[in-house]
């Protein structure tokens, strides 16, 4: 008979964020596949569990994914945790999830800690409706993509940016996005947790006095009203960066015609000229 994955969130920092049935399925289980092994001892440590630890992140997911199937199939019962918060949540999990599911073996959520929902509670952003945008793309080209894709959004956006990108960043989401109201949360239930709210181009102006070690949260109030027609020079400009990606005309014409209004075949025109 097969095992059972449970996908255990873990505290993001404070060690007393983990609930009482993540602790008890921590020490039952036979295996705890951790993001990163050190990390996870100091919590484990920390609650006298002894149960054995496996490496899974990034770099061996592929190969370490059929493995740990292998063992589930083989009947132990596996915990799946990363480095903080709620595994497959722009960290790895995704692969081991998917090969268990598809190996016919039960998977289990045990639910807690995610800097999204935590964060979102108190931000003080509109929440009935919102959506999950993983990191920033680092560089600048692609960044700008990111933000133009988001400026018809309805929703409030939540992303990931690391610290030492955090000014460029906002200069320009300011730039992209105008000036939407805005939450940059730091250290999120850590001893100096803080979050900053203000203006899209507020923040973007005091960026270098806000700039965090590793990583932030941004939380991103949709606009108050609809995006204005864009002009040929914006669409013109718009292609272009999209070109510079290595993308065919083809598919830059869908996107930037679903982003600004225009008509996917005038897009195209524009692009051929």
């Amino acid at each position: 008979m097969a095992g059972t994955l449970y996908v255990v969130a873990t505290p993001l920092g404070n060690l007393e964020d983990i609930t009482l049935r993540a602790l008890r399925v921590l020490k039952e289980v036979d295996a705890i596949a951790a993001e990163d092994t050190r990390h996870s001892r100091k919590l484990l440590a920390h609650y006298g569990i002894a149960t054995p630890l496996t490496s899974y992140h990034d770099h061996v997911e592929r190969t370490r994914a059929p493995r740990l199937v292998e063992r589930l199939k083989a009947g132990e019962d596996i915990a799946l945790i990363s480095d903080a918060g709620t595994p497959g949540i722009a960290d790895p999990g995704y692969r081991l999830v998917r090969a268990a599911i598809d190996a016919g073996v039960r998977v289990v959520p045990i639910p807690g800690a995610s800097v999204v929902i935590a964060g979102l509670s108190v931000a003080g952003v509109p929440t009935d409706r919102f959506a999950f945008e993983g990191f920033v793309p680092a560089r600048a080209a692609a960044r700008r993509a990111f933000f133009e894709r988001l400026r018809a959004d309805e929703r409030t956006i939540v992303c990931f940016e690391a610290g030492r990108r955090l000014a460029a960043s906002l200069q320009d989401l300011a730039e992209v996005l105008g000036d939407r109201s805005l939450v940059i949360a730091r250290e999120v239930t850590k001893l100096f947790e803080d979050f900053v709210r203000g203006s899209a181009r507020e923040l973007a102006a005091r960026a270098s006095d806000l700039t965090p070690r590793g990583e932030v949260t941004l939380f991103i109030a949709p606009g108050t009203e609809p995006a204005a027609a864009a002009s040929e020079a914006e669409i013109r400009a718009a292609v272009e960066r999209l070109r510079a990606e290595g993308l065919h005309l083809k598919e830059i014409a869908k996107r930037v015609a679903k982003q600004s209004g225009w008509s996917a075949r005038d897009v195209y025109r524009i692009g051929l000229t």
